[in-house]
Order: C-alpha cells, then sequence, then structure tokens
C-alpha cells in the first residue's frame, strides 16, 4: 500500500503546484487471472496486473477529473495541469467540494472486515483444475450436451488521499467458480448456471457440487414452454428476488431524488415495504465483498437503517447530492479514477421470513415461480415494471413443468408493500434478500 500513498500524495503535490484550490487522488492496483474450459478444451487463459490513477482538482466550484496509467513524475505533472485547465473552464458547481476535516475517517480496523487472506496467490494450474472438475461434475449429469466453466482469482488494492487530510487504503482479494450447462438441442435447447465467489478460498464450496448444481438446474428446464396468460401470484426466487430490492435502491439514490427523477420522489417517512420489514445497510459487515473502511470521499462507513418497519427514513447520499437535497451525506460515496463520485449502497439486508421458499410455493396455489430473467423496462417516475421471465410452473402448491418467454409486469411501488419474504437468503452475499412472493402480478404468456 506504500507505493499507492506514494503516488496519491504525488498527484496532491502536482495538482497544487499546477495552481489546484482542492484536489483529491486515487491509486488502485490489481491482478486477475481466470480460466475458461468450454467442451473439454482450455478455451481462455488470462491474466493482467495494472495500476491506475486518477485525480479530482476543484477550483471556485468547478471540478474536473483525469486518470492514466502511466505513473511516472512527468505524467503526474501534465495531469494535474490538464486538470486544473480543464476545471477553470469546466460549469460551475455550486455543490461540488471536499468534505470538511471534522466528516473524515481518521481510524478504521481492516483486520476485523477481513478483506483479504494471508496466502499465496493461486496458480494458472490451480484454476485450470478447479473449472475442469466443476464442468466434469455437470458432465455426468445424464442429458447435460455441453459446459463452461470458469475460475478466477482476482486482488485489488486501493488507496486515497486529499487535500482535506485524509488519506487512506485497503484491499481485497476474490475466488470464484461457476458453471454454465446445457441441455437438448436447436430451439429446444436450455441452459442454466451455477457459481459461487468469496474472499477467503477455505470459504468456496467444492468446484464439482457447483458444476453439479448447474447441470441439475438446466435439466430442470428441458422442455420449457409458454405459462398461461393472466393474473397469477409470482414467487422471485433468491437468485432474481435482490432485482426488486435494487430497483428501491436505485428509486432512493441521492442522484435520482437530486434530479427529481423517481418514483419515489415523495416517499420520504412513506411506507414503501410492509410493516414488519426493515432494510439494513452495512458496509462493515466481515468477509464480505461489498464492504468498507469509508466511502470514496473518506467518510467513515457506518451501518444505517434505510428503511424500518416498512417506512423509508432517508436517501443514499454522497456529499454533493446531501448539499443539493440540504441533507447530511451518508457516507455513501462510491468513484472510480475518472469521474467524481456518486451515491452507490453496499451490503444490503432484507429482513427474512419465518417460511421457507417450499413453504411459500405450497401456499401460492397456482402461479410462476421465477428463477430467471431478461431484459427490463422500469419507468424511473412512475415504477411501472415489465420483464421478460422464465422459471416454472407451480398448481395446487406444486412445482408442474419449466416455462419460458413470458413477460410479469406491475407498479414497483405497489409490488413492494406486498412482498412476503421466504427464510433462505445466503449469508455470504453482500445484497441478501431471501425468495419474495407477490400475490398478484400480470403474466403475458401464451
Amino acid at each position: 500500500m506504500t507505493r499507492l500513498a506514494t503516488l496519491t500524495q504525488a498527484l496532491l503535490d502536482a495538482a497544487k503546484a499546477a495552481g489546484a484550490e482542492q484536489a483529491d487522488a486515487m491509486a488502485l492496483s490489481g491482478v486477475s487471472q481466470s480460466i475458461d474450459i468450454r467442451a473439454g478444451a482450455l478455451e481462455q487463459a488470462e491474466r493482467s496486473e495494472a495500476t491506475e490513477i486518477g485525480l479530482r482538482v476543484l477550483m471556485g466550484g468547478r471540478q474536473a477529473c483525469v486518470s492514466a496509467s502511466d505513473t511516472s513524475t512527468a505524467t503526474l505533472a501534465r495531469l494535474a495541469e490538464r486538470a486544473v485547465a480543464m476545471a477553470r473552464e469546466a460549469p460551475a458547481d455550486p455543490y461540488a467540494g471536499l468534505a470538511s476535516p471534522e466528516q473524515i475517517a481518521t481510524s478504521w480496523d481492516l483486520a476485523a472486515l477481513e478483506l483479504v487472506e494471508d496466502a499465496p496467490e493461486p496458480s494458472a494450474a490451480d484454476l485450470e483444475a478447479m473449472a475442469r472438475e466443476a464442468e466434469a461434475a455437470a458432465m455426468e449429469a445424464a442429458g447435460i450436451t455441453q459446459v463452461e466453466a470458469s475460475a478466477g482469482y482476482g486482488r485489488r488494492e486501493v488507496h486515497m488521499a486529499a487535500s482535506n487530510g485524509f488519506s487512506g487504503g485497503y484491499a481485497r482479494n476474490s475466488h470464484s467458480v461457476s458453471a454454465v450447462a446445457f441441455t437438448g438441442t436447436g430451439t429446444g435447447m436450455e441452459r442454466d448456471y451455477a457459481g459461487e465467489g468469496r474472499i477467503f478460498a477455505a470459504d468456496m464450496p467444492a468446484a464439482a457440487g457447483i458444476g453439479a448444481l448447474a447441470a441439475e438446474r438446466a435439466l430442470a428446464r428441458a422442455g420449457a414452454v409458454q405459462p398461461k396468460t393472466g393474473t397469477y401470484p409470482v414467487l422471485f426466487d433468491e437468485r432474481v428476488a435482490s432485482s426488486l430490492i435494487g430497483h428501491l435502491s436505485s428509486a432512493i439514490n441521492g442522484a435520482a431524488i437530486a434530479r427529481g427523477q423517481s418514483w419515489l420522489l415523495d416517499a420520504l417517512g412513506q411506507q414503501v415495504l410492509p410493516a414488519g420489514l426493515s432494510l439494513v445497510e452495512d458496509p462493515l459487515r466481515p468477509r464480505i465483498s461489498g464492504s468498507r473502511p469509508f466511502d470514496g470521499e473518506g467518510l467513515p462507513s457506518a451501518r444505517r437503517m434505510v428503511v424500518e418497519n416498512g417506512i423509508l427514513l432517508g436517501w443514499t447520499l454522497d456529499l454533493a447530492t446531501g448539499r443539493k437535497l440540504g441533507m447530511a451525506s451518508t457516507g455513501n460515496a462510491a468513484r472510480g479514477t475518472s469521474a467524481p463520485p456518486t451515491p452507490s449502497s453496499s451490503n444490503i439486508d432484507l429482513t427474512q421470513g419465518q417460511r421457507s421458499r417450499a413453504d411459500l410455493i405450497r401456499d401460492m396455489g397456482t402461479g410462476l415461480l421465477i428463477t430467471s430473467m431478461i431484459g427490463s423496462t422500469i419507468n424511473p417516475n412512475t415504477g411501472d415494471y415489465s420483464r421478460g421471465a422464465s422459471g416454472f410452473w407451480v398448481e395446487n402448491g406444486e412445482i408442474k413443468y419449466p416455462v419460458n418467454e413470458c413477460t410479469i409486469a406491475g407498479n414497483l411501488r405497489e409490488m413492494l408493500l406486498r412482498i412476503i419474504p421466504a427464510n433462505d437468503a445466503r449469508a455470504h452475499l453482500s445484497t441478501r434478500v431471501p425468495s419474495l412472493l407477490i400475490d398478484g402480478m400480470t403474466l403475458a404468456g401464451a
């Protein structure tokens, strides 16, 4: 991390020398490696290592961002000069600016977050062995015609510094294995997948189990047909249920609120989820990919209640959107090297229910269990919702047959007020949302 800290300080020094009034800098360094197996053959082996730097300068309410992958002293000076020249010509933004010194994070416990493991990087041979293990397990299932399997590893380090005195950095690594299995041929071909990712290799499930699950899911989709058109209960499987909460998160994002383009624009302090359900953001959960000690503007990370007992408590804000709305930042700034911060949430938890997914299937009677979705038409101002879906038809509380090529429609504000959660959210995910049942949605099929 020392090298990245040195780079960010050098960028700040160059910005000051070029005449910047305020500045913040970011330096990223990462390595990633992936192996892809297809039809029994090594299809692709990739490895990349890169360092990237970014600088934002502020001049009297005007800002500009520049980035580069060259870290030479001459490049740093040119970047700073270019950024200052750009900022002088940029439109004025009265809300742009760094955090005040009393707002910034001054201490954090990286060890408690467990974002990196003390272990050597897996070799390409290790990754290939895992990918082949997943592929072999999927191909063992009768009826599977082809498998695409992948294994990957990544490690990324980031350091940020600003002229307000903030300086801090952290690293994270990741392991992943996935498989896509195919069954049938031609227009009767079906596919499904399984995948897992963890920070610690020891937490990863066996690659063979991932491959076997992909095959099981693909075979269950064989012979899919269009479901009936009508209004039916719809159960969003845990694999896709988080998308509903994602639409809620987007609607309460400070950028959307500040633009006046959100179907929840007037919902602060109102009920947006059923009574008894809450939505919590906690970026300090250990061993979770979305965790971080501070946000993209150097503000400390903290647990916050977004929705409590169904009532929306606040927007998701960075400094600029907070200033525009007359509110304090919620510590949710995210940024890259080439653009200013924007609000973004991480590590979202929805209250789990008391019943299992199987219980909800039993209780829904006749309707649709959705396991995958494609495309989307979401009206950002009204919340009108339409998406392509596939999954399984349920009759009398039992799964009967696979279905595809259908569309579900409704209004998000009304849909979210009627969700019934199961208790099957996976603990290791950054966004933990269980399967969700909605008692009635418009279904367009055959």
